[in-house]
C-alpha cells in the first residue's frame, strides 16, 4: 500500500484543527472530561493513552530527546471529541511531566494551543528547544528552526 504524504498531512491538519476547536478555555482546575478517563503512559510505544474502560479513545505521542520530552502529536477518536478528552489528556500528561522535573519541546499544535490557554504550564517549555508548536512563541537561544529540527532529528537517531 502506497503512502500519500499529502493526504496524511491533510488528515493530521484536520485532526489538529478539530482538537484545537474542542479545547476548553476553562481553568486548569476544571479540566475533567465528561467521563472518568484513565491516562496511561505506554512507554514501549512512546505515547500516553486516554482510555475509557478498555477502549483507547485518545493519545499523545512523544519521544525522550536530550533529557527532555518532545511532544509530537495528539489524537482523539472523533466520536469522543467535544467532551474535554484532549483537554484532560494534555493537562494530565503535562502534570506528570512536571513531577519528573523534565522540560518539553512541542511539535504538537494542540499542546501548544493548550499551553497558550493555560499559561501555568508555560514554565515546562524548554527555552533552548521550545519546538515549532510552542506557545507562547519563545525566542530560541541562538538556534533557528532549521537547526532545532536538525538537533532533534540527530537526538532521535
Amino acid at each position: 500500500m502506497a503512502i500519500n504524504p499529502e493526504a496524511e498531512a491533510s488528515a493530521r491538519e484536520e485532526n489538529n484543527v478539530a482538537l484545537i476547536a474542542a479545547l476548553d478555555r476553562s481553568g486548569v482546575s476544571e479540566v475533567e472530561s465528561s467521563w472518568e478517563l484513565d491516562v496511561l503512559n505506554d512507554a514501549e510505544h512512546g505515547r500516553w493513552v486516554a482510555a475509557l474502560g478498555p477502549e483507547a479513545i485518545g493519545e499523545l505521542s512523544y519521544r525522550f530527546v536530550g533529557g527532555r520530552v518532545v511532544l509530537l502529536t495528539t489524537w482523539v477518536d472523533p466520536a469522543y471529541r467535544n467532551h474535554r478528552v484532549a483537554t484532560e489528556l494534555v493537562s494530565r500528561v503535562l502534570d506528570e511531566i512536571r513531577e519528573t522535573g523534565k522540560k518539553i519541546t512541542i511539535f504538537c499544535p494542540v499542546v501548544g494551543e493548550f499551553i497558550e490557554r493555560n499559561p501555568a504550564y508555560a514554565d515546562l517549555i524548554d527555552k533552548v528547544h521550545p519546538g515549532a508548536g510552542a506557545y507562547p512563541k519563545h525566542e530560541r537561544a541562538g538556534v533557528g528552526p532549521e537547526e532545532e529540527l536538525t538537533a532533534v532529528e540527530r537526538d532521535l537517531t
